[in-house]
């Protein structure tokens, strides 16, 4: 081959190769793209995420191949998700999902009107502002509600029952969170209905969280209920060590919780929550309406005791409560 031919080829095998990545990035920004938003942050998270991209590739969906997903987190820092909700709407998402967040649902609700919503929510979605009705959400949100701030009451049911009387039951929230109060105000009129006290405590921070537990064991709280939070499953290695350490036992709202070494958990399978989800979004892409797809309800609620934590407080958990759960870590 001439001199001349030579650098002819090479001059074309770079110009190809050149153009092979602006191939697949032209036919990446073709793809249809769903909008991913949370007010927590992926850490810990990444069996949630799994389970998203499950949902989206039951309806036929392959992160990558035939749908793109961009992911904004706010890190707990609630303040930043209307401007990340904008984002992805200027972004022209085909449809954004907001998994197990209720401040992200309603950032993007009140971002767009018209952009596909797909939400995951612990409270009533049309007391929430999302949809106007369950069976028809009519605008352009729909979702699941996993019952996370109604099933407060049954939590603390259920510790009251694993415990000698306690003095004090303690509640952990963040102020943050839209459904903290009314999730508070619940648990104070299911404590009040068994002759207990409760009283609760605000952490908005890992220092927060800390300052908490250096609370409650002033305080000689003998029982603790989390509320569910974006922050709180972020941090959630340091308030099982925390309970664990201080010897508070403490019911929590997942089965990671329990399985983390938490005492117990009751809540419904999150999993299979991201899971709906994506499904959801997975028909939307097809052509669904959200207007038209109902809000779906949760009905599996797993129970998980982690008996190894009860050992290490020398509590004895009851037969009769030990037979109701549907997990029981030995």
């Amino acid at each position: 081959m001439s001199d001349m031919k030579r650098r002819d080829f090479i001059t074309l095998l770079g110009g190809a190769a050149a153009a092979w990545p602006l191939a697949a990035r032209a036919q990446q920004s073709n793809l249809p793209v769903v909008g991913f938003l949370h007010s927590g942050s992926p850490q810990g998270r990444e069996r949630r995420i799994a389970a998203f991209r499950q949902g989206l590739a039951e309806s036929g969906y392959v992160e990558g191949q035939n749908v793109t997903i961009e992911y904004r987190w706010a890190e707990e820092r609630y303040e930043r998700l209307a401007a990340l909700a904008a984002d992805l709407v200027q972004r022209q998402v085909a449809v954004i999902a907001t998994p197990l967040t209720v401040p992200a649902a309603l950032a993007a609700k009140a971002a767009t009107n018209t952009v596909p919503i797909v939400f995951a929510v612990g409270d009533d979605a049309v007391k929430l502002g999302l949809v106007t009705s369950l069976n028809r959400p009519g605008g352009n949100a729909t979702g699941i509600n996993y019952f996370a701030a109604a099933l407060g009451p049954k939590r603390l049911g259920l510790l009251h029952e694993a415990l000698p009387q306690p003095s004090l039951l303690a509640v952990l929230r963040d102020p943050k969170n839209p459904v903290a109060d009314s999730a508070g105000a619940e648990l104070r009129a299911a404590a009040a209905s068994i002759g207990q006290t409760v009283e609760i405590f605000d952490a908005e921070s890992s220092e927060g969280i800390t300052a908490a537990f250096t609370e409650l064991v002033r305080r000689k709280a003998g029982g603790l209920v989390v509320i569910p939070d974006a922050l709180f499953t972020t941090r959630m290695i340091q308030i099982v060590t925390s309970a664990t350490r201080h010897a508070i036992p403490a019911v929590f709202p997942w089965r990671e919780w329990a399985e983390a070494g938490g005492l117990m958990s009751y809540g419904a399978n999150v999993s299979e929550t991201y899971r709906q989800v994506g499904v959801y979004a997975g028909r939307i892409l097809r052509g669904a309406k959200p207007a038209e797809l109902p809000v779906e309800q949760s009905t599996k609620f797993e129970f998980v005791i982690n008996l190894q934590t009860a050992k290490i407080f020398g509590l004895q958990i009851p037969p009769t409560l030990s037979a109701r759960a549907d997990e029981v870590i030995e």
